[in-house]
């Protein structure tokens, strides 16, 4: 079984680009150079991206191979296919790594130990349930990406594949 993804790099510095390239290359089992363009949102930075395919899984030792980098913002998606559901891994230096199951439909689905976690610490006012289902939905890391997501509008995409 495969599945398909995409690596969006929202800003990395000039010199963590070829770091980016062989912890990418090392996942795919392919020889990766990405398209790197300036990054308007955040001077002195570039960002990539691209699609790629590969077993179910592979979103996730992406994000486990690039979470490790603080000076670096991105974001991976796979799609779900028919053992696995579809996966998202959002990644800011300020929030650390966002981790969500997605439907076919693109929908974050949320288990049910998560919501009775948050709804407990709402009543016994730990916190806000509002802010606890904002962030299980990721709602944090995507107000700190998208100033990133529409400067890179219009950027090139390339698909790669896994070697399987």
């Amino acid at each position: 079984m495969t599945t398909r993804g995409v690596l969006y790099v929202h800003s990395a510095p000039r010199a963590l680009c070829p770091h980016v390239e062989w912890a990418v290359a090392g996942i795919l089992g392919v020889r990766v150079q990405l398209d790197w363009i300036r990054q308007p949102a955040s001077p002195g930075t570039w960002r990539a991206e691209f699609s790629w395919q590969g077993r179910p899984g592979t979103a996730s030792k992406l994000a486990s191979a690039l979470r490790g980098w603080h000076q670096l913002r991105f974001e991976v998606t796979a799609e779900p296919c028919s053992t696995a559901e579809g996966e998202r891994y959002s990644s800011t230096p300020h929030l650390g790594i966002f981790h969500a199951v997605t439907g076919i439909h693109g929908d974050i689905l949320i288990p049910e130990d998560r919501l009775r976690a948050a709804m407990a610490r709402s009543t016994r006012g730990e916190t806000d349930l509002e802010a606890e289902i904002a962030r299980l939905l990721g709602k944090p890391w995507d107000d700190e990406l998208e100033p990133f997501r529409y400067a890179g509008e219009g950027a090139p995409v390339r698909w790669l594949h896994q070697v399987v």
